[in-house]
Formats: structure tokens, C-alpha cells, sequence
């Protein structure tokens, strides 16, 4: 029975540091404002690059770029009707994400703070470490 105990606590901790390391993937596919201002763009329906273009008053090559890298980590899928593509969100966890920003963003956001670490505080910390 404690052997059940300790497979299931580590198989717990190895799908828990799983979980970490695809959150972190996505993070780091949404870091890049233009990339989430793509995907929040489409959570209100699917858009060919040139209505895209022309919502975000960005150049066609550096939409075309962001949408391959989504599209090849699996956050947009695409159709072809004749010459267009059509981009739409295909990720839940990306979906729920900007449901979640976009109902949440205050009027103002606040930006985060750039803080200079004083002296003190390296020594500080060095002592918790």
C-alpha cells in the first residue's frame, strides 16, 4: 500500500512539473505583444492576414510571420477557401487565457514595476538563499 503511495505522489509531481513546463510554453508563445494581440483578435471569429492587416495596422510580412509560428505550436488552426487562409484559435487553455485578459483589463492597466535591487536588498537576499 505505501508503495502505491509514493508511485502515485511522484507520478503527481511529474504531471504537476508537466503542467508547469507547458504553462511556461505558452507563456512564452503569448510574450510577444503582437502575438497576443493576434490571438485576442481572433476570439471574435476567424480572419484572413489582410483583414488582420488592416485591424492591426501592422506590415503583412510580420503578421504572416506570427501566424506560422502559432499556427505551428498549435494555438490557431486555418482553413483555405480559394486563395485566402483563414486563422481561427484552436487552443482551449489560449482561448480561456484571453477570455480571461479581455474581461478583466481595467480601463488603465498598470504596467509593472521597474525596480532598481539596492545594495541591501542583494545582500538580503544572498542570506536567504
Amino acid at each position: 500500500m505505501w508503495m502505491n503511495v509514493l508511485i502515485g505522489s511522484v507520478m503527481s509531481e511529474r504531471l504537476a512539473d508537466r503542467v508547469y513546463e507547458i504553462a511556461a510554453e505558452l507563456f512564452a508563445m503569448l510574450a510577444a505583444p503582437t502575438r497576443l494581440r493576434i490571438v485576442c483578435t481572433l476570439m471574435t471569429g476567424e480572419r484572413n492576414v489582410g483583414q488582420l492587416v488592416e485591424h492591426l495596422a501592422l506590415s503583412q510580412p510580420n503578421i504572416s510571420q506570427h501566424l506560422n509560428m502559432l499556427y505551428r505550436a498549435g494555438v490557431l488552426a486555418r482553413r483555405r477557401t480559394g486563395s485566402q487562409i483563414y486563422y481561427r484559435v484552436e487552443h482551449a487553455q489560449v482561448r480561456e487565457l484571453c477570455l480571461s485578459l479581455l474581461g478583466t483589463m481595467p480601463a488603465e492597466p498598470q504596467p509593472l514595476k521597474r525596480r532598481r535591487a539596492s545594495k541591501s536588498a542583494l545582500n538580503d537576499s544572498k542570506e536567504i538563499s
